[in-house]
């Protein structure tokens, strides 16, 4: 018996909204993706503006904040996969 893995293309984020606990992420397949806020240390201390300014990168494969240099994979928000950055925030920061 011959078993194929099935290729599935992971979809591209098309729009962003951030708000003071959730991180939604509308998909090209129809989807939104929520996540909790608090699994993106840099996010959850960022104010309003920082937040805003995001941009898709890698034609909707990623988002990136350029004020607090954060970038997240779509590929890693449906693993459910947080940052692995402490939830503390540095001294530095």
């Amino acid at each position: 018996m011959n078993i194929s893995a099935i290729e599935t293309e992971i979809p591209k984020a098309e729009n962003v909204k951030v708000t003071d606990d959730t991180l939604s992420v509308n998909l090209s397949d129809g989807r939104t993706i929520s996540v909790p806020l608090e699994w993106f240390p840099r996010l959850v201390h960022a104010i309003v503006e920082e937040r805003n300014n995001w941009r898709l990168i890698g034609k909707g494969h990623g988002i990136h904040w350029e004020d607090i240099d954060e970038d997240i994979s779509v590929k890693g928000l449906l693993a459910g996969k947080p940052s692995g950055e402490s939830k503390l925030r540095s001294k530095n920061g």
